[in-house]
């Protein structure tokens, strides 16, 4: 339990890795508000789940859901985790324009823009941290707009680690590497998931739960002195 008395905001909480998370914040004592954007099912069953737990809808396409989204955690906030993203699939000769815009917004610009809404309530000695990929260092076809959006937050969160340093707050990235999640699993073949488990260090596709690890991690008082990195979390995908 040692996040008792502190509380955390989680984008993107209802399923896979942002709902790991969520138990995981929850289960080490935190008050954990989370946004959903379209499973409202989902984010009440976690609520059921989990007691003192919040589901906030948040559609990150649009920067009017920021002000909603911090409107439980007003009177001051300790955790912020920005997690929630999109990644269509586009090769750069068919990208749009409204697509650019689409994505950019969603794991970019809605992030920071949450991390500037997070300043006045984040309270001394906070935590921020943002969820990247692998993708930003093993780009592949298809995915331009995910890998550049991510790339472009990475430096944000470098950025804000010198911005929010003297308050003791850490603002960090992890980039987890190939996750079994129903996302995963929906756009990869079997045979390509076992290929990239069997190429992996440990052997195996990354857990939401161990992702969950690193943030928790991240969130305590254990990791006070780390700020301004990118851990990536991959299993030994990459090393």
């Amino acid at each position: 339990m040692r996040l008792t008395g502190k509380t955390a905001l989680v984008t993107g909480g209802s399923r896979g890795i942002g709902r790991a998370i969520v138990h995981r914040l929850a289960r080490e004592g935190a008050t954990v508000v989370f946004t959903y954007r379209e499973n409202r099912a989902a984010a009440d069953d976690l609520v059921s789940q989990l007691a003192g737990t919040i589901a906030v809808r948040a559609d990150q396409e649009d920067l009017t859901n920021i002000s909603a989204m911090f409107q439980p955690v007003r009177d001051g906030l300790d955790i912020l985790v920005n997690n929630a993203a999109v990644n269509p699939r586009a090769l750069i000769a068919d990208i749009t324009e409204d697509e650019f815009d689409r994505v950019l917004t969603v794991n970019t610009k809605f992030p920071v823009l949450a991390m500037r809404e997070a300043a006045p309530v984040l309270r001394d000695k906070g935590r921020i941290i943002n969820i990247s990929t692998l993708n930003t260092v093993v780009p592949a076809p298809g995915h331009s707009l995910y890998c550049a959006s991510k790339a472009a937050l990475e430096q944000f969160t470098a950025v804000a680690a010198r911005e929010f340093g003297a308050r003791g707050i850490t603002v960090n990235t992890i980039s987890p590497g190939a996750t079994d999640t129903d996302l995963l699993r929906a756009a990869n073949p079997p045979e390509a998931l076992a290929q990239t488990a069997a190429v992996t260090a440990l052997q195996r596709l990354g857990r939401p739960d161990d992702i969950a690890a690193v943030v928790a991690f991240l969130a305590g008082s254990d990791a006070q002195w780390i700020t301004g990195q990118n851990i990536r979390a991959t299993g030994g995908l990459l090393v």
